[in-house]
């Protein structure tokens, strides 16, 4: 099949295949607190690194939520990593509430103070990043008509890191088995880790020569 994303529906199928396609992608579980002090916390599936020196993150929604005005009005959040223990307290702060509720609160997650910046981390959560907000981009798309998207960049000063996640010194995923999300209501979790080595293109080289 084809179809063209610029026409409603054109794909003809019960629900839209564009986020099922670009899968897996990580969770940014983003905690903020409010001019008045409320914590929020909320996850978004539009979320990766985009730089890393100096490292920068960025999260991306359609429509102005809560993380976004907080990150904007206090110049700082900070990036939860979801382990698969963690996935219904994840999925639970998806809910749309008003400003005064604290998701935290509602699903019984515990913070822990952070070190750098006043929003507080999951405690439960593998690994955090302490970010200082940079700057919101509003998307456009080719006939430079703005959308619905803002794109939150921020730069990433502190990292925790769970010492029960290191291995041999290096970050065991196996250990965290972090949540993707995939398409539709789907989700996936890291469970089968391997390693590929670079040999400057000689193990490629050899294969074709056979």
């Amino acid at each position: 099949m084809h179809y063209d994303t610029r026409k409603k529906r054109d794909h003809g199928l019960p629900y839209n295949p564009f986020k099922a396609l670009v899968a897996p992608r990580p969770i940014g579980w983003i905690s903020t607190v409010s001019a008045k002090g409320v914590v929020n916390l909320a996850p978004y599936s539009f979320f990766n690194a985009v730089a890393d020196f100096p490292p920068m993150v960025m999260f991306s929604s359609t429509g102005i939520k809560h993380s976004q005005i907080n990150a904007e009005a206090t110049g700082e959040f900070v990036c939860n990593f979801v382990s698969y223990e963690l996935r219904d307290q994840m999925v639970g702060t998806s809910a749309e509430v008003g400003p005064d509720v604290s998701e935290p609160e509602m699903v019984g997650l515990e913070m822990t103070p952070s070190v750098y910046v006043k929003p507080p981390r999951v405690s439960r959560a593998p690994a955090a990043l302490e970010c200082k907000y940079l700057k919101t981009v509003q998307l456009h798309d080719i006939d430079g008509v703005p959308s619905e998207s803002h794109v939150i960049i921020g730069q990433v000063i502190g990292v925790y890191i769970d010492d029960a996640v290191i291995t041999d010194g290096m970050v065991d995923l196996g250990k965290i088995q972090p949540v993707a999300r995939l398409g539709y209501a789907d989700y996936s979790a890291v469970d089968r880790v391997f390693k590929l080595k670079w040999d400057g293109g000689e193990g490629l080289k050899r294969a074709l020569e056979k």
